[in-house]
């Protein structure tokens, strides 16, 4: 190792420490512990540059263990992103650029949230599957004009967590050999010693998976760290590179557990200042290390920033065709101009709803060549699949990610596919599974990430399975969740409407489409162009009617059913289509109280549990109880959702 990259190391040290010890909150353990790997990756191969910061064939750096944030961000101060060091400073505290853990969006540089561990390792894999995905389909035997690695940080939790077994178990089958997971391997977790908790052979697993392994003895060792990395690159597989290091290295309390997440007390950063013989002023780096990150990150990455816009220029020239292609996956730039064969069911018509997504996705998919998704092994049941054939080591071009059943790497690698750039990600399974992958789904809300999640099978319809497989709650349990676009459709023209809102380029929130298992009548009443506006009034018995149902998805053809019978008893009563909550929120409240003026009064109406309908209507019709295997046939009348028994319910408690 030379001088400078030990005068590098300690200053991360340091000056990290310090951070966390300001802050009075933090986890100084990976930061002392992993400094050597980041300034390695960093200064010896990473290629981004801060003078652009989305350069589209960047390397993409993914700090699963969300914890280290303290070194992601002063890597991202050192590069040159603006991170100042009043933010260094200013770590977790209130408004700060540093927050506790990396949040895309929110600090220049950070390419992905994290926190909860073994997350960032499966939306890597997203990544690498776009990188590989665009290089087949762009690349030229002189230019590769994609072209770059996906480095993940993680550490011994990350890789207990399931959905990174599951998201790597999913890339080693795919041979993504631009991913690189680096391994912060020390043995200690934050309730003791590793091994009291886990005994796996690593190396057994990650090869038995598919992956490259490399051992590194000793985590301080730079020119072996850069050797194993430059060996990675070699390789026709994904990689794991396991690190030995020590927790907290330097600090009084090294190798132990308390090191992971207690600040440090001051008298233990003078210690560890006196064991670096590091003499720098506080929360100072050295000109030289400032130079050196300057020389070997900043401007090595501006260089290949411009190298690559030259290489770029040139490609423009001699393949304009498929220049202008990369340039709309690029920037997202497929507009659906007319919707001239779409799908379209007639009015009387029955369908199940999950058939009709099946079949607008399939049209989608031929207008928009960026997109890329598929089901959990359930496509014959599901209906949602990619264009293109199966994607795979043997055909990179498939636009059909056959997921296998693995519901929450699905939905963790479809925001990576969509956090890369340059192709959109859907994922899809049965609703009640949805619990399996909702972690990626609020993971998406808070990043503001437009992924995809189609659901089927969404209500107790799904008949014999029972309540295993007999979504209740789980309506509610998105509804709940901020930022997050629940659409429930009714029939066709809604999940059409659903299906292009979903895909739109103003979409910018994680958008789930549920469907049913049974076929539905395609309904005179709905309209398409409405239900943008989240709810409307599907059928009108009387302008400012004194009463109305609320409804959507399978249930609104019943209601509708019961308006037109209480109509024809004299008693007018609304029937309002409420498919999505999300966007009727977000209208005017002049529009709200047209569609539910006040002083009406109101029973929804939907096979599920009650709770977020009290908001629009004082009585519901709902499931608050799990449910029971049984032929559809019974289910109706089980449960109560039949025309009869909704009008006697709106007759004893609403009217």
């Amino acid at each position: 190792m030379s001088y400078i990259d030990n005068c590098c190391i300690n200053a991360l040290r340091v000056v990290g420490a310090e951070m966390i010890t300001k802050a009075k909150s933090g986890h100084p353990g990976i930061v002392l512990g992993a400094a050597p790997i980041v300034h390695t990756l960093f200064t010896k191969h990473i290629c981004i540059s801060s003078n652009d910061e989305k350069w589209f064939n960047r390397d993409r750096f993914v700090l699963s263990a969300g914890h280290g944030s303290t070194l992601l961000y002063m890597m991202l101060h050192l590069s040159g992103y603006g991170i100042t060091m009043d933010d260094l400073k200013n770590l977790r505290q209130k408004g700060a650029m540093t927050p506790g853990h990396p949040e895309y969006g929110h600090t220049p540089g950070v390419e992905i949230t994290t926190g909860p561990l073994g997350q960032g390792i499966a939306s890597a894999v997203g990544m690498a599957i776009v990188e590989n995905y665009l290089s087949a389909k762009f690349n030229k035997p002189d230019f590769n004009v994609i072209d770059h690695y996906t480095y993940v940080l993680c550490g011994d939790g990350d890789l207990q967590e399931g959905v990174a077994q599951e998201a790597m178990s999913l890339a080693g089958h795919l041979g993504l050999n631009k991913l690189i997971i680096l391994y912060d391997s020390n043995d200690i977790q934050l309730d003791g010693e590793v091994q009291q908790a886990n005994t796996e052979n690593t190396k057994m697993k990650v090869e038995a998976m598919g992956f490259e392994y490399i051992r590194v003895e000793d985590g301080n060792d730079v020119d072996s760290l850069d050797q194993a990395i430059s060996n990675a690159k070699l390789s026709n597989k994904p990689t794991l590179i396991e690190i030995k290091t020590i927790i907290g290295y330097g600090a009084p309390n090294s190798g132990e557990s308390s090191i992971h997440g207690k600040p440090m007390p001051v008298e233990d950063v003078k210690e560890l200042r006196k064991f670096l013989a590091y003499n720098e002023p506080e929360f100072t780096f050295s000109d030289d290390v400032r130079k050196y990150y300057e020389d070997n990150v900043k401007t090595r990455g501006y260089n290949a920033c411009s190298e690559w816009n030259h290489i770029l220029s040139t490609y423009a020239n001699k393949y304009p065709e498929d220049y202008q292609e990369f340039q709309k996956f690029i920037f997202d730039d497929f507009e659906i101009e007319d919707l001239n064969g779409i799908p379209t069911w007639e009015v009387g018509s029955s369908e199940s709803t999950r058939k009709e997504m099946g079949a607008i996705l399939d049209w989608l998919s031929t207008k928009l060549p960026n997109i890329i998704g598929g089901s959990a092994d359930l496509t014959a049941s599901t209906m949602v699949k990619g264009a293109d054939g199966i994607y795979g080591q043997s055909n990179p071009l498939g636009r059909n990610i056959k997921f296998g059943v693995r519901e929450h790497a699905m939905a963790a690698i479809t925001n990576g596919i969509t956090l890369h750039g340059g192709m959109r990600g859907f994922c899809s399974g049965f609703f009640v599974f949805s619990d399996y992958l909702k972690p990626a789904v609020r993971l998406a809300a808070i990043m503001g990430l437009p992924s995809l999640f189609f659901f089927s099978h969404d209500t107790v319809c799904v008949g014999e399975d029972g309540p295993t497989h007999q979504p209740v709650e789980q309506l509610t349990m998105f509804r709940c969740m901020p930022n997050t676009n629940l659409i429930r459709p009714a029939d066709s023209k809604e999940m059409t409407a659903a299906m292009l809102l979903a895909f739109s380029h103003d979409n910018t929130y994680p958008t789930i489409v549920t469907s049913s298992r049974q076929a539905l009548p395609n309904l005179a009443e709905t309209d398409q162009d409405k239900v943008k506006f989240g709810a409307y009034i599907a059928f009108e018995a009387k302008k400012n009617a004194d009463y109305a149902f609320i409804s959507c998805g399978s249930e609104l053809n019943l209601c509708i059913d019961a308006a037109k019978k209480l109509k024809a008893q004299g008693i007018d009563v609304n029937v309002v289509s409420m498919p999505s909550m999300f966007l009727f929120e977000k209208q005017s409240n002049e529009y709200k109280n047209s569609i539910l003026p006040k002083g009406q009064k109101r029973m929804a109406v939907e096979m599920g549990t009650s709770m977020p309908w009290y908001k629009y209507a004082s009585y519901v019709k709902g499931i608050n109880e799990y449910g029971k295997s049984m032929p559809i046939k019974y289910i109706f009348d089980e449960y109560g959702f039949t025309v009869d028994k909704i009008c006697n319910e709106f007759l004893e408690n609403v009217r």
